[in-house]
């Protein structure tokens, strides 16, 4: 019995984005509403903000349960607003400041390397630097390359990618990671958790460790696709939510409306 959804957002309930086109696919609407009334709970794992979560709602118009957000954070609704669950984003914060302390040479050599080697844009949060924007997928590949070769200096850092958005991050913290520490507050195990996801940022909990039942849309990249093919996972055959509602009806043909 099936009892948590670990779902990304953009790519993977929404899109993929072709300029101002939204894509909500009203198949997987009433699959997830069946799948509410029978009890299963619903996690937006995803690299967005808070913020840019409640913006998503103006699109996709089924509130999750709960909203694991920028591939570390962990939020549960509470009837009017969202609140912390347990100190999860506590230890988050304090592990993330004393990665960035340690790393801060490293930071300044990236941004040398960013600003005077690319066309990328650094991003900053609070005076920080948290990550970069590419101007193409070809042009990330060349930075991730570039940090694969530098971030063995820090032994804390790491980075999760999502096509031309990288953020910075501590190496123990990612969409795997905040999965199972909601599974543990809920005690619900991988085998009880369903994860869609299409991007590289999603690899974390699209593993057996995570979820037994895993899914990508078509549009997925390549090395997600091979991820899940790998565990025997469900790869769909049609592009965002229209696959992650296909993948449902494929798992449990019985709970989706």
């Amino acid at each position: 019995m099936v009892r948590l959804l670990s779902l990304d957002f953009d790519g993977t309930l929404v899109g993929p984005w072709r300029g101002e086109e939204v894509r909500v696919c009203p198949e997987l609407l009433a699959c997830l509403e069946g799948l509410r009334e029978k009890g299963v709970l619903i996690a937006w794992n995803t690299g967005r903000t808070l913020a840019l979560v409640d913006q998503g709602l103006q699109i996709f118009p089924l509130r999750p349960d709960f909203a694991l957000t920028t591939e570390r954070d962990l939020f549960r609704w509470d009837d009017e607003r969202w609140e912390e669950l347990g100190d999860w984003n506590q230890k988050c914060r304090i592990v993330h400041d004393a990665m960035y302390r340690d790393a801060e040479h490293l930071l300044e050599t990236i941004a040398s390397f960013v600003t005077n080697k690319t066309g990328a844009r650094l991003y900053l949060e609070d005076d920080r630097l948290q990550g970069v924007v590419a101007r193409s997928n070809d042009e990330m590949d060349r930075i991730a390359e570039f940090l694969q070769t530098r971030r063995h200096e820090v032994p804390a850092f790491s980075y999760q990618r999502n096509n031309i958005y990288l953020r910075f991050c501590h190496h123990a913290y990612d969409k795997g990671t905040v999965l199972g520490e909601l599974q543990r507050i809920l005690r619900i195990a991988p085998s009880e958790t369903f994860a869609a996801g299409d991007n590289y940022n999603d690899l974390p909990m699209l593993s057996p460790k995570r979820a037994d039942w895993l899914a990508c849309p078509a549009n997925s990249v390549a090395e997600v696709k091979a991820a899940v093919d790998s565990h025997g996972g469900f790869i769909a055959a049609r592009e965002g939510g229209s696959g992650v509602a296909d993948a449902l009806r494929h798992y449990f043909p019985g709970l989706c409306a």
